[in-house]
C-alpha cells in the first residue's frame, strides 16, 4: 500500500504524543468513550428507533448491532493483547466462549484445527534490543507499556482503549471498529429528520418529544457523521493490512524490505501472505478451518488461529523473500527510521 508508511507514522506520532500529554489519564479516555458509546445507544432507542419501519425486525437488528458494540469495545479494553511472557491460553468453557467445530482436522496449534490448510512454522527467535528477552517473530517492544507484545499492532492511548492491540485482541479492536462504522452509518441514515427536528429547520407541531434533549441529540449526531468517516478510514487501513497478511508495524517493515530487495534487484515476498481470502479468514478464524461464520454477528469470545509462536507461511516459504538474516527491522532501527 503506498500510503502505508505515511499512515503508520500518524498512528505513532498520535501515539507518542498521546501518551505524552493523558499519561495516567488514560482510564479518563475510557470513561469517556464509555459515556459516549452509551449516550449514542441512549439516543438512537429513544430517538430514532421508535420510528423505524417494520419493528420486529429493524429492531432486532438495532439491538445486535448495539450489544456487538458494546460488547467488542469491551473486549478490547479488558482482554490482554499477549505478552511474549504469558503462556498459550486456552478457550473456557463458557457462553461467551464459541464451540469449535471437530469436523476438523488435527491440532497443529492451541489456536485452530486444520484440514487441508496452510503450512505452520514455528517462529524465528530474536532478542529485543529494549528488554533483552527472546521473543517470537511479529512481536514487537510497546515503549509505553515496557514490554514485548505478541503480533503487536499499536498502542491506543486516547482513542478509549487504553492498552496495546496484539495477538488476542486484536480482532475485537477490528470487529469495534466495524460495529461502531455500521453504527454511526446507520445513525446518520436513518437519524437526519429527527436532527433536522432538532435544529428547527423541520418545525414540530409542540415540543421536542423524546426524553434525551434535542441538544444532546444534536451533538451525538455531529460525532456520529465524524466518526463514521474517521474511523471507516481507519478500518479500511487496517482491513487492507489484514488482507496483505501484515500488521500496521509490519506494513512499514515491509516498505523498507521491498525497497531494499528492489535495490539488490530482487523482489520481496512477505511469507505471511496467503491471498486476501486465507488472510482474512485466518484474522477471523472462521470458516473451514476456524470457528463458525455467526462469531461475526455474534459477540463471542474465540481464540486466534496460533499461540503467537508459530505463524502460517506460503508454500516453500520459512522466511520472507528478499531479506537477508540479520536486516530484520529492530524496534531500535524503527525508531531510526522515524527520525
Amino acid at each position: 500500500m503506498i500510503c502505508a508508511k505515511r499512515v503508520f507514522r500518524c498512528f505513532k506520532t498520535v501515539e507518542r504524543w498521546g501518551n505524552k500529554i493523558t499519561g495516567a489519564a488514560g482510564p479518563f479516555f475510557v470513561g469517556l468513550a464509555v459515556l459516549l458509546i452509551s449516550t449514542g445507544t441512549l439516543c438512537f432507542f429513544d430517538v430514532i428507533a421508535p420510528s423505524l419501519s417494520y419493528p420486529l425486525v429493524t429492531i432486532p437488528l438495532c439491538i445486535l448491532i448495539a450489544i456487538n458494540l458494546h460488547a467488542h469495545y469491551f473486549y478490547v479494553c479488558t482482554v490482554p493483547p499477549g505478552f511474549i511472557e504469558d503462556p498459550p491460553r486456552d478457550a473456557p468453557s463458557s457462553l461467551l466462549w464459541a464451540k469449535k467445530s471437530d469436523r476438523n482436522g488435527g491440532l497443529l496449534t492451541r489456536g485452530v484445527r486444520w484440514t487441508s490448510a496452510p503450512r505452520m512454522t514455528p517462529s524465528l527467535m530474536t532478542r529485543c534490543s529494549r528488554c533483552n528477552k527472546q521473543r517470537p517473530e511479529r512481536a514487537h517492544h510497546c515503549r509505553i507499556c515496557n514490554r514485548c507484545v505478541l503480533k503487536y499492532d499499536h498502542h491506543c492511548p486516547v482513542t478509549g482503549i487504553n492498552q496495546c492491540v496484539g495477538l488476542y485482541n486484536e480482532r475485537h479492536f477490528v470487529m469495534f471498529m466495524m460495529y461502531l462504522v455500521l453504527a454511526t452509518f446507520c445513525f446518520g441514515i436513518l437519524g437526519y429528520e429527527k436532527m433536522f427536528q432538532a435544529l428547527g429547520i423541520i418545525p414540530l407541531p409542540g415540543p421536542w418529544p423524546h426524553r434525551m434533549p434535542d441538544v444532546i441529540y444534536a451533538m451525538i449526531y455531529i460525532l456520529s457523521a465524524v466518526l463514521c468517516f474517521a474511523v471507516g478510514v481507519m478500518l479500511s487501513f487496517h482491513l487492507w493490512g489484514i488482507s496483505n497478511g501484515e500488521t500496521s508495524v509490519e506494513a512499514q517493515d515491509h516498505e523498507q524490505y521491498r525497497h531494499r530487495a528492489k535495490v539488490r534487484r530482487e523482489t520481496f515476498v512477505n511469507s505471511y501472505d496467503l491471498g486476501r481470502k486465507q488472510n482474512l479468514l485466518l484474522f477471523f478464524n472462521i470458516g473451514e478451518t476456524g470457528y463458525p461464520w455467526y462469531t461475526l454477528v455474534l459477540p463471542l469470545r474465540i481464540l486466534p488461529y496460533t499461540d503467537g509462536r508459530s505463524w502460517a507461511r506460503q508454500e516453500g516459504y520459512d522466511r520472507h523473500l528478499g531479506i537477508r538474516a540479520g536486516e530484520e527491522l529492530t524496534d531500535e532501527s524503527e525508531d531510526e527510521e522515524e527520525e
